[in-house]
């Protein structure tokens, strides 16, 4: 999953960055309303986090020009002002949810999550599933035939993004792209260092492997 942060306080965007990467997303961040539009309308991001005051463009109105040009990215609006009147100027602009700041990382984790639920059907599965393979993307726990398997937070998310595409070869610069940040050079071998480490915990213990490779085309993970 990638997420935009949206931030000119640089302690408050490196706090929201740094948070988001331990929880296994990949992050991109503007420092400026003017870039954060560009990104928003141009990024393949699944939720935006958007302060209202920023240089160049506020962020109600980086979001009333997103609704006007028909983006739908889902949008959390920033904000140290918590009147009734502010929130709702906030929603009728166009943002989906409003945290006011100081805020606990918690409890934006949990915004964040609860807008990509809704988002991909408004109603998007807590659990996914590929043959005896689980991941609870709530408890963020894995498990294969019932045994529980553990995951670093980069593992869990490169697994969810093959799950979520199961049967499909994913490219090496879409994994960089959703699962890492775009600064990663495309001819880095982390992904493969990944992969090798997931695939070690996945399937090391069963007959059936699920991850496989296309030497110049990308990783599959195949449920049956």
């Amino acid at each position: 999953m990638r997420v935009l942060v949206v931030e000119d306080d640089k302690k408050i965007a490196s706090f929201v960055v740094k948070g988001l990467k331990q929880s296994g997303f990949a992050v991109d961040h503007a420092a400026d309303g003017e870039q954060g539009l560009i990104l928003a309308e141009t990024g393949p991001y699944d939720v935006a986090v958007v302060d209202v005051m920023l240089p160049k463009l506020d962020g109600l109105g980086l979001l009333r020009q997103l609704r006007a040009r028909r983006v739908a990215l889902p949008v959390i609006i920033l904000s140290a002002r918590a009147t009734v009147d502010d929130r709702i100027k906030g929603l009728q602009a166009g943002g989906d949810d409003y945290l006011t700041k100081p805020f606990a990382f918690s409890e934006l984790l949990a915004r964040i999550q609860a807008l990509l639920r809704r988002a991909s059907q408004r109603s998007e599965p807590t659990r996914l599933v590929a043959g005896d393979l689980a991941l609870d993307l709530l408890n963020r726990t894995a498990s294969r035939s019932g045994r529980e398997i553990e995951l670093q937070s980069r593992e869990f998310a490169l697994l969810e993004y093959l799950m979520r595409n199961a049967g499909k070869y994913v490219s090496k610069t879409l994994l960089l792209e959703h699962v890492w940040d775009y600064s990663f050079d495309p001819q880095t071998n982390v992904v493969d260092v990944l992969v090798c480490r997931l695939r070690n915990k996945i399937d090391r213990d069963f007959d059936r492997k699920m991850i496989h490779t296309l030497r110049g085309v990308g990783y599959v993970l195949k449920p049956s």
